[in-house]
């Protein structure tokens, strides 16, 4: 069995990590689809809007409690959110692999492959294989966008924190391409581990079986944010304290600061409804 698993495994590890159009894979605006800031800013807010517009639309046509049953779409998008994450996973963790073993050379002198996973060596452009996967991500935010469609038709609830919360992924990806940005591997890498297990968990719900007894989603988005901030914390001391500096750091300032946003509401959020929302459950039973 072990003979006829091999070459299976050298086949997947060559289509996610050593493939021609992976190694050759180069960011500019000319030949990578939606690589330009007019397409980001302009998709951003045709999904606001679109978003807007069709919440306030359902709720002048229908009544309050009326909603529109969509069968098999939300598991579908489900299963193939889970199913890309995953895949991007697998992919950018081989890929960082390879560009370790290819790079070390370079700069083992002065950097560990942890270190290089946080902090990139300044002058290191947008290229290559850890990048392309970096670009299948960005990619993959749009698809995440429909989430917020399905839940307009579906549950006729439009959250503002879903709202920002895709928008800043999206326009972080960006960054991270644009700007060669540092620690962007290991957030790919805890982002698309924690979305495949969390869409696994909304198609298992969505077709028909038993959730959770506990918040399982926004616990799993906290345990997300929680590892971005301790990556920023790991980029600050590198940049700040050791030698060489890291690349693309003013994109990172800003990426920290939207980060550290996303993480008040986010905290924000699970105490009104599950700190507070108990206490006063609570009390109304008294």
């Amino acid at each position: 069995m072990s003979i006829v698993s091999l070459p299976a495994i050298h086949t997947i590890i060559f289509y996610l990590s050593e493939h021609p159009a992976i190694v050759g894979f180069r960011w500019n605006h000319v030949q990578s689809w939606g690589s330009t800031w007019s397409f980001l800013f302009t998709s951003i807010a045709a999904y606001l809007l679109l978003s807007l517009f069709l919440h306030l639309s359902l709720s002048l046509l229908l009544r309050r409690n009326q909603r529109i049953p969509l069968c098999p779409i939300p598991a579908l998008h489900s299963l193939f959110m889970s199913l890309i994450s995953a895949t991007i996973f697998a992919g950018i963790l081989l890929s960082a692999t390879a560009e370790i073993r290819d790079t070390r050379w370079f700069w083992r002198r002065s950097k560990t492959p942890l270190q290089w996973l946080l902090c990139f060596p300044l002058g290191t452009r947008s290229s290559g294989r850890v990048f392309f996967w970096s670009y299948i991500y960005y990619l993959s935010r749009f698809i995440n966008m429909f989430k917020t469609i399905l839940n307009i038709v579906q549950h006729r609830r439009l959250s503002f924190f879903q709202l920002f919360n895709h928008s800043i992924s999206t326009f972080m990806s960006f960054l991270w391409l644009e700007f060669s940005q540092s620690f962007q591997v290991l957030v790919i890498l805890f982002t698309t581990l924690v979305y495949s297990v969390v869409y696994a968990y909304r198609f298992w719900t969505a077709i028909g079986f038993r959730g959770a007894c506990f918040p399982f989603v926004l616990n799993c988005q906290i345990v997300l944010l929680s590892c971005n901030v301790v990556c920023h914390v790991g980029v600050f001391f590198l940049h700040f304290f050791f030698k060489g500096g890291c690349n693309g750091i003013r994109a990172w300032v800003f990426n920290s600061v939207l980060n550290v946003a996303v993480l008040i509401l986010c905290l924000n959020f699970y105490v009104k409804m599950y700190v507070f929302g108990k206490k006063r459950k609570v009390e109304s039973n008294r």
